[in-house]
């Protein structure tokens, strides 16, 4: 027989083969990872709990990717240059998991990293992003990575609680399928050579949201250990609107033709019927500041936002790395010529953006950001940085709460120099800068990946971050060590609080419908 090199590719018809609570599944290995895709986690009808899956015999095929989640609309391209995406069927039936691992062993104890995908609570997949893929995550992290796909928007959160106990946490049953998924872990885990006892979750833009509303969820005590938030706190975002879901339900019933009350059709409508008769009536209920769903509720099973009601004692516990990127909602060209403009030219576009606060706004970021060019304050984000300010301000309430604070704050090697823009950073998190070409700037993409994926690696294996050179410190009452990550990176204390307070002055409040313009 002959025997196979560790690099070639290996799915025979026992191996690699795992077996679960639920019965035995089959994966593949190629350069020594072992990757299992598309693994049913859970069942469920619509608008219920998840249930677990039914045992079955024999072996399942784990080889390709689980169906994902219907969007409301259709998904059109765009910024493909900045985040390259993949596309892939959808269908209600979405509870999966992929795993990516170096070990079968039971005994190999290795971290567990759990990515939860971005989109809101509306969008996305677990595999929507090329830079998702989690076998470099695995192969050069040594850990075992998992991602998931669950029920989102109207399916995942829509509440219909006032018909009845069955429909009791149908406003957060996306969110209830991410817990079921990681039950699921817990049980299984130990075949796919992970510990249970040391799950991190991570995730980006609404995926560090379901971070921190797991973190306020009693029913996911236990099933996790840690949390990294990136880009993962608006302000209004989970704000979905006054009362209960009868309205929107009623609303839903009329213009699809049912009498009042007969909320068991809304189960058995087809979803693109169902969901284009949302997006007909949904607007105007909004407008008026009624509950339209889409987004987790504050219930008994989620508790709510803890820079409004204080973190749960269970959730002051689990160390948190979070911070976002330089220029979140900059995802246009880059400013051409910035670096050869005077500073009369620099100081006219930041007036005519600024106003009167131009001069105060330019001399607080020059004071933050020495090394950067000052046509980048045009592209500095307060909308996630200011609330992340927030959210680490309350967990330091708590002494015991390990907060990790940083800030992506590269320049990419697009048009004249373009500032991070939202999603950014998932490359150099997962390993995979070098399958996104705008990555690619040979002496930093190393260098900044090894920084990034390092530090989020040592914060999974023992809740420290660990970044070359630097001590980086946990946050502390009234002191917010951030790390910036850029081409050199450094560590700095309160160092952008007043620019972000006097940029928030010049810019205004934040209006949720420029949050339709995030690419997730």
């Amino acid at each position: 027989m002959r025997q196979r090199r560790a690099q070639d590719f290996i799915c025979t018809a026992d191996f690699p083969v795992v077996r679960t609570a639920q019965g035995k599944i089959r994966g593949f290995q190629t350069r020594g990872i072992y990757t299992f895709h598309g693994i049913k986690y859970a069942d469920a009808r619509r608008f219920h709990r998840p249930e677990p899956v039914k045992p079955w015999e024999g072996i399942r095929d784990a080889l390709s990717y689980g169906f994902v989640c219907p969007l409301l609309t259709q998904d059109t391209p765009s910024c493909e240059a900045l985040i390259p995406h993949r596309y892939w069927p959808m269908d209600e039936n979405c509870q999966y998991l992929n795993i990516w691992t170096g070990s079968l062993d039971p005994e190999a104890k290795k971290p567990v990293m759990v990515w939860l995908h971005g989109g809101g609570f509306s969008a996305g997949s677990s595999i929507e992003q090329e830079a998702y893929d989690g076998e470099n995550l695995s192969r050069y992290g040594d850990v075992v990575t998992v991602s998931l796909n669950h029920r989102l928007n109207i399916l995942g959160y829509l509440d219909l609680s006032c018909y009845g106990e069955e429909y009791a946490n149908s406003a957060n049953a996306g969110n209830d399928d991410m817990i079921a998924a990681l039950r699921w872990i817990q049980e299984n885990i130990r075949g796919f050579g992970g510990d249970p006892d040391n799950v991190t979750l991570f995730g980006q833009s609404g995926g560090g949201m379901k971070v921190w509303t797991l973190m306020q969820t009693p029913e996911a005590d236990g099933l996790f250990h840690k949390g990294i938030v990136q880009s993962g706190v608006l302000d209004g975002f989970l704000d979905s609107g006054e009362g209960d879901g009868r309205k929107i339900a009623e609303a839903l019933l009329a213009e699809l033709g049912f009498e009042k009350g007969q909320v068991k059709e809304l189960e058995t409508v087809p979803y693109r019927k169902l969901a284009d008769a949302y997006r007909k009536v949904a607007p105007a209920l909004k407008k008026q500041g009624f509950y339209v769903g889409e987004n987790p509720k504050a219930n008994a099973f989620y508790l709510g936002d803890p820079r409004k009601i204080g973190f749960r004692k269970e959730a002051r516990k689990i160390p948190v790395i979070i911070g976002t990127v330089f220029g979140e909602f900059d995802f246009g060209p880059g400013y051409p010529g910035k670096y050869d403009l005077t500073r009369a030219q620099t100081m006219e576009a930041l007036e005519k953006k600024y106003g009167r606060a131009a001069g105060e706004l330019a001399e607080l970021f020059e004071q933050a950001y020495p090394e950067k060019c000052l046509t980048d304050l045009l592209s500095l984000d307060n909308v996630f940085r200011a609330p992340t300010i927030d959210f680490v301000k309350e967990r330091c309430k708590s002494p015991e709460s390990l907060t990790y604070s940083y800030l992506f704050a590269y320049e990419f090697p697009f048009d004249d120099g373009k500032c991070a823009w939202h999603c950014s950073e998932i490359p150099y998190v997962f390993h995979n800068a070098d399958r996104i070409p705008i990555c690619r700037t040979p002496g930093v993409m190393e260098k900044l990946q090894d920084a990034v994926f390092g530090a989020w690696v040592s914060f999974a294996r023992d809740g420290r971050p660990v970044v070359p050179g630097i001590c980086w410190k946990a946050c502390e009452k009234d002191r917010e060590h951030v790390l910036v990550f850029d081409e050199s990176c450094s560590l700095r204390t309160n160092f952008d609080h007043a620019l972000i307070e006097k940029h928030l002055e010049a810019t205004g409040p934040f209006r949720m419908e420029e949050a339709e313009n995030i690419q997730h």
